[in-house]
């Protein structure tokens, strides 16, 4: 398994003049008073603007991401929610987001990063594993999940990103003993962590710095699940 130390220091090619506006938080603000179609079209050009320096911002996060990751895409997501099957029937998201895809099938988790007054977030881990996935992660609790919990309560690990959250089970899942040691991470359907940030860190000039640091500190978690994901029981590599 990969070594990755948890050593984290800022990375010489950081850009520091890429930064969050005052302006793109007061439109968002705004828009979160407006959320209608006619005020949202006497604006959109406005809101172009922010949207492009905005994603010019996650494009340097991506440039950090792969000076120690191999991201293989970066998708910004759109304004405009999808309503269909939703009460709420405001037209626009009040946030800009975007995610951050890892290369290859032996590099698994991902990244996202929110931005929002008031609510902004990084996030990374595993928010919906497929069945497959989900199973073989249950397996290796159930055999052993010393070295996992090694990894989430290092000091360092832990200052930057807290507790391991997700839903889980209210139960043992199907084949396996409700009494096990290890039940309370077997439960888990998802295993992510967050970390939120005030409006003035955001608009710092340090932001994409923190960013950065976040995500690097993720690696020991991110190795340890790649591991466990693409090998079986035994160690043996499902990739060949």
């Amino acid at each position: 398994m990969a070594n990755f130390s948890l050593k984290i220091t800022s990375h010489p090619n950081t850009v520091n003049n890429s930064l969050i506006s005052q302006d793109a938080f007061n439109f968002l603000k705004e828009l979160a008073k407006n959320n209608n179609k006619e005020w949202f079209a006497e604006n959109k050009s406005t809101f172009k603007k922010h949207e492009a320096d905005v994603k010019s911002f996650y494009e340097n996060v991506k440039v950090q991401l792969n000076a120690h990751d191999e991201i293989e895409k970066m998708k910004m997501f759109r304004i405009y929610r999808d309503v269909r099957f939703s009460k709420d029937k405001t037209p626009y998201k009040t946030h800009f987001a975007g995610s951050f895809s890892r290369l290859g099938a032996h590099l698994r988790g991902g990244y996202y990063l929110h931005i929002q007054p008031g609510e902004t977030f990084v996030a990374t881990g595993f928010w919906e594993p497929n069945k497959e996935d989900l199973f073989r992660i249950r397996k290796e609790f159930e055999m052993d999940a010393s070295e996992f919990r090694k990894v989430i309560s290092d000091k360092t690990f832990k200052s930057i990103w807290g507790e391991l959250q997700g839903e889980g089970v209210k139960t043992a899942p199907k084949g396996f003993d409700k009494e096990h040691p290890n039940i309370d991470l077997i439960k888990r359907k998802r295993f992510i962590f967050v970390r939120n940030f005030s409006d003035k860190e955001v608009l710092s000039k340090t932001f994409i710095a923190e960013v950065d640091k976040s995500f690097r500190a993720i690696r020991p978690y991110f190795d340890l699940m790649s591991d466990i994901l693409t090998t079986n029981l035994n160690g043996e590599s499902l990739l060949d």
